[in-house]
């Protein structure tokens, strides 16, 4: 990759890790539902105004439609609602490292669904290590009995998993180009998010301050849309392998802000389960280390 690849791939990274941070802030006035709602509603528009100015258009076939809407539930509606309310149990920092999960659980997936995608020697290596870094993270809380915290992090994982299915699922719009997908997508979500989140919060009735509020647009418009279309532009330019890289780098943004401007604390655990997990992504990963040089 050129030098502005590079560049964009450490902006995305900071920015999907920034949604952690955002989520935090935003969770001290609203509820997990209504903060997904305002997310993909105001991503949804970014993207429908940038499909509609680059000429492209939505499909109109009904069978895409009823895939978009299992898409929609696969990567947007069950995960984004899943970390939401996780991080109202465990901190951002936490659910960045559980989220990095999600190659591990597509390479289990790809190997039972796909003829494609076997689980190689180096790849069930990687997920051995990958889990055990979940064990070291979550393990003991769970032996000493099911809490609320581990729930928060059983629903991260949770999101992971969902986001690995989305993975497998994705790859019937293939023929679409990716900010059509995504903007149809987020169109089924707001439809099926609306019932839910004026039934069980009562959205009219909450006053978020401004404070919440600039979180709740910065998750939506930088953590969302404008996050997509960056990873759109790296999977066309630099390809799907290398923009895969930034799984490494998304708990690292996300670890700083969380430390540093949340306070939030780190343990002995939390790095030894994060360099167990990365280790093995590196090992599925498979060609990080022979990844070309900066030019």
């Amino acid at each position: 990759m050129r030098i502005k690849e590079w560049l964009l791939l450490i902006v995305l990274s900071g920015l999907w890790g920034g949604s952690f941070f955002f989520i935090k802030i935003a969770l001290v006035d609203l509820p997990p539902l209504t903060i997904v709602l305002g997310r993909v509603t105001l991503a949804a528009i970014v993207l429908t105004i940038f499909v509609s100015s680059s000429g492209q258009k939505l499909p109109t076939s009904l069978k895409l439609w009823r895939a978009f809407f299992v898409m929609g539930a696969l990567n947007t509606l069950i995960p984004f609602s899943l970390i939401v309310w996780g991080e109202t149990k465990v901190s951002s920092s936490l659910a960045s490292v559980l989220n990095a999960m999600t190659p591990v659980f597509t390479v289990l997936l790809a190997h039972l669904f796909t003829r494609e995608e076997r689980l190689t020697f180096n790849r069930a290596i990687g997920v051995a290590f990958s889990f055990c870094g979940v064990v070291v993270l979550i393990g003991f809380d769970v032996l000493q009995g099911m809490q609320l915290q581990s729930l928060g992090q059983f629903a991260v994982m949770g999101a992971a998993f969902c986001y690995g299915c989305a993975g497998i699922y994705g790859r019937r719009f293939r023929e679409l180009p990716a900010a059509v997908t995504a903007t149809g997508m987020l169109y089924v979500t707001i439809v099926m998010l609306l019932p839910l989140t004026f039934a069980l919060e009562h959205s009219w009735t909450l006053k978020p301050t401004n404070i919440t509020l600039s979180a709740l647009f910065a998750l939506g418009f930088f953590c969302t849309a404008i996050a997509y279309l960056i990873y759109f532009h790296l999977l066309a330019v630099a390809g799907a392998t290398n923009a895969s890289l930034v799984t490494f780098l998304i708990p690292i943004s996300a670890l700083l802000l969380g430390v540093f401007i949340l306070h939030e604390q780190l343990y002995w655990n939390t790095f030894a389960g994060m360099i167990l997990i990365f280790v093995g992504l590196t090992a599925i990963d498979g060609r990080l280390l022979k990844t070309s040089c900066i030019n």
